[in-house]
C-alpha cells in the first residue's frame, strides 16, 4: 500500500521573499530608532545639565565648600557634589582636600551615580545616557596683573592638592559640557552649561569651511574655554551665535530653546 507525505515546507523563492520583506522593514525602522535615541540622550544631556546647575546653585548657597573661609560658598566637582571624594577645605592659609575619606556632603547634592568619575586622559568626566558630563573650575592665576581666567578639570581619586581652583573665583565661576560617547551612535549635538544657567550646543560637526571641533568620546575632550569667545579665560562671555560670534574652539554655539 502506498502512503503519500503530508509534509511541507517553504520553497526557495519563498524564503527570499521573506528575507527581503524583513530587510526593507530594517532599513526603514532602524534609522528611525537611532534617530529617537539620539534625540532621547541629547534631550537628557540638557536636563542632566541644568540639573548640575541646580545642584551648584545649592552647593554654593550652602557655603559647604569655603577654602580661604571669607563665608562665601564655592563651586564644586562631581566627586564632591556626589559624595564620592572629600570636599576642599581650608588648609589654614591655602586649599586643601580634607584628610578624612569620610569628609563628604551628606546629603548630597546629585545622585551618587555623578560620583562615577572616571579619566578621560587628561582630567575627569562622568558618563550619564550616551554622553560624557565634565566640570571645569576656575584655576588660580599664574602671576601678579594676570587677568585670564583658566580652567581646571576634576581629577580623579578625591582631587589633586597641588592644583586646585582658585577659592576666590570659585565662589563666582563655573562651566560643565556634555559630548556624546559616540557621535551619531548615542548623540550628536554637544552642549555647555555655565553658572548663568542658560544652555548652549552646537551641531558638532564641521561647516562648510571645515572650521572647528568635533567632539566624540575620549578622541576630542572639550577644553575649558571651548565655548568661550577668549581663549584662556573663563570670565569672558560664551559665544552667540546671534552676534555673529565665533567660540575658541572654532564652532558656534547657539541658546538651547527647550
Amino acid at each position: 500500500m502506498k502512503r503519500t507525505s503530508s509534509k511541507a515546507g517553504f520553497t526557495l523563492i519563498e524564503l527570499m521573499i521573506v528575507v527581503a520583506i524583513i530587510a526593507i522593514i530594517a532599513a526603514v525602522a532602524i534609522p528611525k530608532l537611532i534617530s529617537a535615541r539620539i534625540s532621547a540622550n541629547e534631550n537628557a544631556a540638557i536636563a542632566t545639565l541644568r540639573s548640575i546647575a541646580a545642584a551648584q546653585q545649592q552647593l554654593q548657597a550652602s557655603s559647604a565648600i569655603d577654602t580661604d573661609a571669607d563665608g562665601g560658598g564655592e563651586y564644586g566637582y562631581f566627586g564632591e557634589l556626589a559624595g564620592s571624594d572629600p570636599v576642599r577645605i581650608y588648609g589654614g592659609g591655602t586649599p586643601t582636600i580634607g584628610a578624612d575619606p569620610g569628609d563628604i556632603l551628606d546629603p548630597t547634592y546629585l545622585p551618587v551615580q555623578f560620583g562615577n568619575v572616571v579619566t578621560d586622559g587628561a582630567n575627569g568626566s562622568v558618563e550619564r545616557q550616551g554622553y560624557y558630563f565634565k566640570i571645569y573650575l576656575p584655576g588660580p592665576t599664574t602671576s601678579t596683573g594676570n587677568t585670564a581666567i583658566a580652567g581646571l578639570g576634576e581629577a580623579t581619586g578625591g582631587g589633586n592638592p597641588a592644583a586646585l581652583p582658585d577659592p576666590d573665583n570659585s565662589e563666582l565661576i563655573w562651566c560643565c559640557y556634555a559630548w556624546p560617547v559616540q557621535t551619531t551612535k548615542t548623540g550628536n549635538r554637544a552642549f555647555f552649561i555655565n553658572e548663568q544657567g542658560d544652555v548652549m550646543s552646537t551641531q558638532n560637526r564641521l561647516g562648510g569651511t571645515g572650521v572647528g571641533q568635533i567632539y566624540d568620546a575620549f578622541d576630542d575632550v572639550p577644553a575649558f574655554d571651548a565655548a568661550y569667545t577668549e581663549g584662556s579665560d573663563m570670565g569672558s562671555d560664551p559665544a552667540l551665535a546671534q552676534l555673529g560670534l565665533t567660540a575658541v574652539d572654532g564652532n558656534i554655539w547657539t541658546p538651547v530653546g527647550n
